[in-house]
């Protein structure tokens, strides 16, 4: 049995999938507001409850071979730090226990690339770099660290355990809306009138489940892995979804020290509106960091082979319109 936390999200529900295929035995942590959408036709048991709740954690774990955590808390707003640590700090701190109490084989933690210290440019992200316990990026990515580190040293209390940490995930099978699906959705329906400079690394969200599942199989103990793709410039990327979807890429480019200033202002703005963000100080200071990043351990240790971006791009765009999101 191989059960999964967090399996409503987008890579939660790829992973569910992909497993499933494979023909293992699958169950779901779900909470009882949860949208099953994407778990919609597989055949996964399904059981009530959140990180919070240690009871549940140990119901849902009960016999579990290995337990991928995937379940937590993503932000780009400032504020909230309160429920971001409970949620990715004390629900992870809750899945070890429930862990260990239930005997599990192994745990396969999922954290983000933003958990890892930043180097200066033309320094290559790897595994060598420390989880950032300090960031000044904000409370996901310190809560994130600090889990991270915490899962990996369950290995001394005799959970065996890895974690996997990708970079910007995009891809197909996102009906929840991310900020990338987002992106695509507006710019295809003509709502993106200006881009910005930046790049980053991305990978498909099919290639980060296979990644997470190779590190359950071949991982060692208490060790971790990045799961990233490519990296790639914004207006490349946008140069590659107007040529796929035949809309015209914005005219205007504006600098990124403008849009750092705006984004200190907008999030009072997203709270007053209501509407969801796209530009904050966050995330343009995340397409202006050094993101080359290096997936060599994961793929000579563990056989990980994402696929190339732009394969994603077009998978996204096809996948949008398929479902009738755009």
């Amino acid at each position: 049995m191989e059960v999964i936390t967090g399996a409503t999200g987008c890579l939660g529900g790829v992973l569910a999938r992909q497993l499933i295929s494979k023909g293992k035995k699958v169950r779901v942590l779900i909470r009882s507001t949860s949208n099953l959408s994407l778990l919609d036709g597989l055949k996964a048991e399904k059981i009530k409850g959140n990180l919070l709740d240690k009871n549940s954690l140990v119901r849902a774990f009960k016999g579990a071979d290995i337990v991928y955590h995937l379940a937590g808390l993503i932000s780009i707003m400032p504020g909230d730090r309160k429920l971001i640590r409970r949620n990715n700090l004390d629900g992870t701190r809750n899945v070890i226990e429930a862990c260990i109490r239930c005997k599990v084989k192994r745990l396969v933690y999922t954290s983000t690339i933003s958990a890892i210290k930043v180097p200066p440019d033309g320094t290559v992200i790897d595994e060598s770099m420390p989880f950032d316990t300090d960031s000044r990026r904000g409370e996901y990515d310190r809560s994130k660290a600090i889990a991270s580190l915490e899962v990996i040293r369950a290995a001394s209390n005799g959970l065996d355990s890895v974690v996997v940490c990708p970079t910007g995930i995009m891809g197909p099978y996102d009906f929840r809306k991310s900020l990338m699906t987002r992106t695509f959705i507006d710019f295809v329906r003509g709502k993106m009138n200006i881009n910005v400079n930046g790049a980053y690394d991305f990978v498909d969200v099919r290639d980060v489940a296979e990644g997470i599942i190779l590190a359950a199989e071949k991982g060692r103990k208490s060790h971790f892995y990045i799961l990233s793709g490519e990296r790639i410039t914004m207006d490349e990327m946008i140069k590659e979804l107007a040529e796929v979807s035949g809309v015209n890429p914005p005219g205007y480019i504006l600098p990124a020290w403008l849009v750092k200033t705006a984004g200190l202002v907008t999030p009072l703005y997203y709270k007053i509106s209501g509407k969801t963000p796209r530009f904050t100080y966050y995330s343009i200071a995340t397409l202006q960091s050094n993101s080359h990043i290096s997936h060599k351990k994961a793929s000579s240790e563990l056989g990980y082979s994402p696929r190339p971006v732009r394969e994603s791009i077009r998978d996204t765009f096809f996948w949008l319109k398929e479902n009738n999101m755009l």
